[in-house]
Parts: C-alpha cells; sequence; structure tokens
C-alpha cells in the first residue's frame, strides 16, 4: 500500500512545523500553511502541478504577508529602552547638581548613580524621567516633557 500524495503533503506540513519548533523561524509555518493548501488540493484530486502551484502560492503569499507586516510593525525599543525589560524605565530621580558635559549624580534604589542629560537645551537642577540604562549610568529627560 502506497501513501497518497494528500498524506505525503501533511507529512512535509507536520515535517515543517516540527522544525519551526526547533528553530523558531516563523517564517517555516507559513511554508506549511503551503504544504496544508496543497494537501486540500490532492483531497481534492487535483493533479501534481495544481497541487504544487496551490502550495507555492500560498506558502510564498504567506511569507511575502508576515515579512510585509513584520516590516510595518514598530521596532521593538532596545533593552536598555524597554520598560519590559527593566523597570527603572520611566522612574523618576532628583538630580541636584550637573557639570558642564551635562552628567551629574543622583541617589536612586538606595545607591549612587552616574546620571546623564539627554533632554533638550542645558539641565537644571530638579526632578528627571529615567529614559535609558547604560550600564551603571542613568539617561534622564526633564519630568515635566
Amino acid at each position: 500500500m502506497g501513501w497518497s500524495l494528500a498524506t505525503v503533503w501533511w507529512i512535509v506540513a507536520a515535517v515543517l512545523v516540527a522544525v519551526e519548533l526547533a528553530t523558531g523561524s516563523f517564517y517555516l509555518l507559513m511554508l506549511a500553511l503551503g504544504a496544508a493548501a496543497a494537501a486540500i488540493a490532492a483531497h481534492l484530486d487535483l493533479g501534481l502541478s495544481a497541487q504544487l502551484l496551490i502550495g507555492a502560492l500560498v506558502g510564498a503569499g504567506a511569507v511575502a504577508a508576515w515579512h510585509v507586516k513584520r516590516q510595518r510593525a514598530p521596532a521593538a525599543p532596545l533593552p536598555s529602552e524597554n520598560r519590559d525589560v527593566n523597570l527603572d524605565i520611566g522612574e523618576t530621580v532628583v538630580v541636584d547638581d550637573w557639570d558642564a558635559q551635562n552628567a551629574g549624580f543622583t541617589h536612586y534604589r538606595g545607591a549612587r548613580w552616574s546620571v546623564r542629560y539627554i533632554g533638550p537645551g542645558l539641565p537644571r537642577p530638579g526632578a528627571f524621567v529615567i529614559r535609558r540604562v547604560e550600564a551603571n549610568r542613568l539617561l534622564v529627560e526633564p519630568k515635566d516633557r
């Protein structure tokens, strides 16, 4: 007993899904959709050429659509700017004195931190919001901004 073309297509789709799970490449899921579409075409008794064409069109179309969607999505913030990664982002600190290089120090979370001003104009003593963390330095902007 031999395998039908539909069975072969379903196995190809399953292998693509398994490889995607091992590698994390979402594009392989889109190709698995193409293999599933080819399997459905085989169930409809379409010829091998039609199965290949349908599988290729659905797979390539899904890959192209996913690629366009990812291009249009806003870029994820860097870990140094992402509050989901670093809970210091968005917190308020008070800086009493700035030097000529727009740097200073603050006490935050029970420790002394180096601070660099990244806002517009010249910094003045007062409250600031942490926008990024680079090593042990806080990059801040004015709170009222």
